[in-house]
């Protein structure tokens, strides 16, 4: 018999399928994903073989922080169909947004070089070789793959390299974890008012809300508003409503998974490093090769190719946010959906910036201090341009009716204060 439409034996709708809900996710899930860099590993690598599972309410504290900045930026590229240097450009003076966009740039390219030595290293331990030759191949391949492979396509590469995250959560359930003691340490604070502390801190929430992640995010709002041919919402705002949501659930996806994943990051070295008295880890790669001997092969090889996972979606994103941010204050033709033709210094910019950070690995430069110089910058950079986004989306002539409503001004603004407060509170001890 044919089913009525609404009579109660009307055929049940299919459930969306896993592949068609992660099809519809995008800028906020590439955006955090990309934010367990290598870089990011090696953070939390070091604060779980350091302190145990004591930080790891950290990751809870910072995630609404990050939620509500990253939908912030989102919303600018979508209501203004410009990104946040343009904007920047636009409404403020032009030394501003030029000082800002070059710190951005060096602090990326530091940032580049350590992600990218990282994934040579990370391939060495696997395959053994020369890491310095694996650091130029990953360098060439993901310039020539932004290059070569049109947005769509890329975009969709980019977004199923997240699942390379869920290597760290399988590492967790290859060792032994007290599970009380992690939750409780999880969802009880607990911070000494010390120096190593505080750094700790500090380096935690420059890893989780770091400027670059602002720029990219609006960016790819833009570019994928452009290339189906949409325009800015600030000339549709009755659109506004389901966009919104769109953009909110993105970003909590994207940023919820990179949290979540950094949370078992720390488990996973809380319970094998830190639990055998190893508590000094620099780099990814030395978590990886401290695993070995500890929870063994198997888990080594699984946190070593989460390194390359995650490094071949990171390294575009640094690369991809650098040259927008550059393109936007300089007014440029930009986009990876644009041909090397019609945005040849776009281009340039990102081969630039991630071939410097190629050759930043052949330096007598230390990668270790270099990533916290790149900290450093990060640190300085964030609370300035959290204040700048939430100026900009607070302002009526720039986002018209659509410019925050008062929760999101409040969350914005507190986020900002709480970085600037970490700043202060690193110089200070």
């Amino acid at each position: 018999m044919t089913a009525l439409p609404g009579s109660a034996v009307e055929a049940p709708r299919t459930a969306p399928s896993a592949i068609g809900m992660v099809r519809r996710l995008g800028p906020g899930l590439i955006t955090g994903a990309a934010d367990d860099d290598p870089s990011g590993i090696a953070t939390y690598s070091q604060v779980g073989a350091q302190f145990g599972y004591g930080l790891a309410w950290t990751m809870l504290f910072s995630l609404p922080f990050m939620i509500v900045i990253q939908e912030i930026s989102g919303r600018i590229g979508c209501v203004t169909g410009r990104g946040i240097a343009a904007n920047l450009r636009r409404h403020y003076p032009s030394w501003l947004v030029r000082s800002i966009v070059t710190l951005l740039l060096v602090a990326n390219v530091v940032n580049l070089g350590a992600d990218l030595g990282a994934m040579g290293a990370a391939l060495t331990l696997l395959l053994g070789g020369n890491p310095k030759l694996y650091t130029v191949g990953f360098g060439i391949l993901c310039v020539v793959a932004e290059i070569v492979i049109p947005y769509a396509p890329y975009a969709g590469v980019l977004k199923w390299l997240t699942l390379s995250l869920f290597a760290y959560v399988a590492v967790v359930f290859t060792v032994h974890v007290p599970w009380d003691e992690a939750l409780l340490a999880t969802l009880v604070p607990h911070l000494r008012l010390d120096a190593v502390s505080a750094t700790a801190l500090v380096a935690v929430l420059g890893t989780t809300i770091s400027p670059y992640l602002f720029f990219w995010q609006s960016a790819l709002e833009v570019e994928d508003r452009n290339r189906r041919g949409v325009r800015p919402l600030c000339r549709t705002p009755r659109e506004a409503g389901p966009q919104f949501a769109r953009i909110r659930t993105d970003t909590v996806v994207g940023m919820g998974v990179s949290n979540v994943v950094a949370v078992f990051i720390i488990f996973a070295t809380a319970a094998t490093l830190h639990a055998n008295g190893v508590t000094d880890i620099q780099t990814s790669a030395q978590a990886a090769e401290a695993l070995r001997p500890i929870a063994g092969v198997f888990t080594f090889a699984l946190f070593a190719l989460g390194i390359l996972g995650t490094g071949l979606l990171a390294v575009p994103v640094l690369a991809g946010s650098a040259a927008y941010a550059l393109a936007e204050a300089f007014q440029w033709s930009e986009g990876l959906d644009r041909r090397l033709r019609q945005a040849k210094a776009f281009y340039a910019t990102l081969s630039v910036a991630t071939l410097a950070g190629v050759g930043l690995n052949f330096t007598a430069l230390d990668p270790v201090k270099a990533l916290y110089w790149a900290a450093v910058v990060n640190g300085i950079l964030a609370a300035p341009v959290m204040a700048a986004l939430m100026l900009v989306a607070s302002n009526g002539r720039i986002m018209g009716r659509l410019s925050l409503s008062t929760p999101m001004r409040v969350g914005g603004w507190l986020a900002t204060a709480i970085m600037i407060a970490a700043s202060v509170g690193f110089f200070a001890l």
